[in-house]
């Protein structure tokens, strides 16, 4: 077996201290080691072929250098995929490694996660959730920085996209483009309970009060809990006795049946109804014509994410920012394709 490469190689090949080699490598901060003297020693180490000893390095600083990320069907959906690459964006920036352990909805795979990423020794934890909601995340006694990405759960920070505010900029934009015979699909009269969703009681709540602010109220709407296509498909019948110009979905998935729905019928869109909706999933842009849709912020969850279990400011990466009583909110982006007639 080949000799493992050591500082103390280094240090022989550049005629330096072996402190001075571990400074150089490692970006030790107030090192005033020269450029000049980075560079060398850099280049004799890849010369040598050394490997930083990651577990000698552990040891000596108590972190492993790992964050963990527990995902709930967000490795599995390209669609929140997004927030992976966010946080793999962040690590590699800081030097971490990510560990990812996927559980698919399963509870009991959150506790085995947990366990997992604990023996390993991980030192910070991201829970990220395709579907935001409440869950119980069972970490006992342990203390690490933890976070849940596009989720709550037991007295744990969370990064939520702004629903609220998303439901406001549907409306408020269709009010723009001189909308006011307005239809919903997929209202919630009541909000869901938090397991089922930690934010769509805030959509509805942004869309009720924007209508309420422009003095408008729907021309009809057809509710429902599942958001499918098929509920976009059997509201379209309803709403479309009371002539509206724009139809708000509540998601894409149930603006996919409307599509299909109004063609069934001979409609156009936009020239006989305009559609609008929420999440911008893949298929959104394909669609004809695209559907405008406010794109959930999933990458830039992982982000903020990454940035609050590293300990780290979020203000100059992520602007949009703010803050909640739940931790960090971001805005959702309106992707303004050509759904949306303007009747001006």
């Amino acid at each position: 077996m080949p000799k493992r490469v050591t500082l103390a190689d280094i240090a022989r090949r550049t005629g330096l201290s072996t402190a001075a080699v571990s400074m150089a490598l490692h970006n030790a901060p107030d090192s005033r080691i020269p450029d000049a003297t980075v560079r060398r020693v850099r280049h004799a180490a890849d010369e040598l072929g050394y490997v930083v000893d990651v577990n000698a390095r552990s040891l000596r600083t108590g972190c492993t250098g790992v964050m963990g990320f527990i995902s709930d069907q967000v490795t599995l959906t390209r669609f929140a995929s997004a927030m992976l690459r966010g946080i793999l964006d962040v690590a590699e920036e800081h030097n971490q490694t990510v560990m990812i352990i996927e559980t698919d909805r399963d509870p009991q795979r959150y506790e085995r996660g947990v366990t997992t990423l604990r023996s390993r020794r991980v030192d910070s934890l991201i829970m990220g959730l395709m579907t935001s909601r409440h869950i119980t995340l069972p970490l006992g006694n342990w203390h690490v920085p933890a976070i849940v990405a596009n989720g709550t759960a037991n007295g744990i920070s969370s990064v939520l996209p702004l629903e609220y505010q998303a439901g406001q900029d549907v409306v408020h934009h269709l009010v723009y483009r001189g909308h006011r015979r307005i239809a919903m699909i997929g209202h919630h009269s009541t909000p869901p309970a938090p397991e089922v969703s930690a934010t769509i009681g805030m959509r509805m709540h942004g869309i009720d009060d924007a209508m309420s602010e422009a003095g408008l109220t729907f021309v009809s709407r057809f509710d429902g809990r599942v958001w499918e296509p098929e509920l976009g498909h059997r509201g379209v019948d309803h709403v479309l006795e009371a002539k509206p110009t724009a139809i708000i979905a509540a998601n894409d998935r149930i603006a996919f049946g409307i599509y299909e729905r109004l063609r069934q019928r001979g409609l156009s869109i936009p020239q006989d109804v305009s559609v609008i909706s929420f999440d911008d999933e893949e298929l959104a842009a394909l669609m004809h014509p695209g559907l405008t849709t406010m794109r959930l912020p999933y990458f830039e969850m992982g982000q903020a994410a990454a940035t609050q279990v590293l300990g780290l400011s979020a203000g100059g990466m992520l602007p949009t920012a703010v803050t909640t009583a739940e931790g960090i909110g971001l805005p959702l982006t309106g992707v303004w394709r050509e759904s949306v007639a303007d009747l001006h």
